[in-house]
């Protein structure tokens, strides 16, 4: 196992009906900014909830909230900020949501122009607005950990940062609000977190059992209930099951001392940057290809994926190998997201402009070992066609 910190200080509130307990955890004087994405939680019943437990409290709205947060819409809700002296930010939504949040809460009192937080990785942060979350939609596990990714339109860069002052003071998880969801936004979730995982564990062993069982028992959860939640989208235990998989699979416990990969992410946020793909879209494009290409490096970790989580223990590595990743594509098309360039009318005339972004952004030595390079990300995306 290699060396690591552990720190996380994001407070938990799981459970049905638990937005009433924002009175408990806003302070009571504080002036809050409640950001949101496109209104359905006002025609579901989460806004007014929200706002009853916020009684007596300072509150503005900032609507809006793109899938991928846009720097230029989060400045918008900076200006308000100021404006308005608010002091507490609170986002109601999905990742998008909270990354957009994440930003905001950096941006609203720092020195210089904010687009420096995303040119240094958030390194330069110096301080942050203290923020909650309410979580509508499992995916990205934003609502416990420190990272965010924002699109500037723009520039069709998506860039990402973290930070240990954007924390979320806390995040309530309440698995009824996800009831409402589309079905594209149940399968992109379920997928977005089954690749969020796969970055974590599937690279080369380092003696760490712990965070192995770890990562495969989220992924054969997510193999078992993601199914279930699209057969029967209001099963309070289903949801809650995936809910909490979504955040676990990236609040840095799976992750502590083991290496990480983090290519496909990177070259699928490229995809999402050029042509507006869903995030979940471009991962389930990118994954399989990025292993075949790689199976020699990954070689020990696949054949344990394959033994432990689609118990294949017969034929050769390579068969064994190849018919994991083939399953892994499988469910991803059974969760209802498609898996290669061309069903999105993206081709090999497209490649050239993704490398293109992946160079001008520095994406050239990708990977736990820095061996994606651009060569390698071509031949990835070559078989995504």
């Amino acid at each position: 196992m290699l060396n690591f910190d552990f720190y996380n200080p994001t407070q938990i509130l799981f459970g049905k009906g638990r937005i009433a307990d924002l009175n408990k955890v806003v302070p009571a004087d504080a002036r809050v900014l409640v950001l949101y994405g496109g209104g359905s939680i006002k025609s579901n019943g989460v806004f007014a909830e929200v706002m009853a437990a916020l009684a007596g409290r300072t509150v503005k709205e900032f609507p809006g909230i793109e899938p991928n947060p846009s720097y230029e819409t989060l400045m918008r809700a900076v200006e308000i900020v100021r404006e308005e002296k608010l002091d507490f930010l609170l986002a109601v939504g999905g990742g998008s949501v909270i990354d957009g949040t994440k930003f905001v809460a950096a941006a609203a009192n720092f020195e210089g122009e904010p687009w420096a937080i995303l040119e240094t990785r958030g390194r330069n942060i110096k301080q942050a607005l203290p923020f909650g979350t309410i979580l509508t939609l499992p995916a990205t596990g934003s609502e416990m950990n420190n990272g965010s990714v924002i699109t500037r339109k723009s520039l069709k860069a998506k860039m990402a940062f973290s930070s240990q002052l954007v924390f979320p003071k806390f995040s309530i998880l309440d698995p009824a609000k996800t009831f409402t969801l589309p079905v594209r936004q149940i399968g992109n979730g379920v997928v977005d977190a089954y690749a969020h995982i796969m970055e974590q564990y599937l690279t080369y062993p380092v003696n760490a059992p712990v965070q192995d069982r770890f990562a495969e028992g989220l992924l054969l959860t997510l193999i078992e209930e993601g199914p279930k939640a699209l057969a029967n989208p209001e099963d309070y235990d289903v949801r809650a099951n995936i809910m909490w998989c979504a955040t676990l699979a990236l609040n840095g416990l799976i992750g502590a001392g083991v290496p990480q990969d983090w290519a496909t992410h990177m070259v699928g946020h490229e995809l999402t940057a050029l042509y507006g793909l869903d995030h979940a879209q471009t991962l389930a494009i990118v994954l399989p290809g990025m292993l075949r290409v790689r199976k020699e490096s990954k070689r020990a970790k696949l054949l344990q994926y394959a033994e432990r989580i689609w118990n294949i223990t017969a034929g050769t590595e390579d068969a064994r190998i190849d018919e994991a990743i083939k399953r892994t594509q499988d469910f991803f098309e059974q969760m209802g997201v498609k898996t290669r360039l061309s069903d999105y009318k993206l081709g090999s005339g497209n490649i050239d402009e993704v490398l293109q972004q992946l160079e001008s952004h520095r994406m050239v030595a990708l990977g736990e070992q820095r061996d994606v390079t651009l060569d390698v990300s071509r031949k990835v995306l070559e078989l995504s066609v």
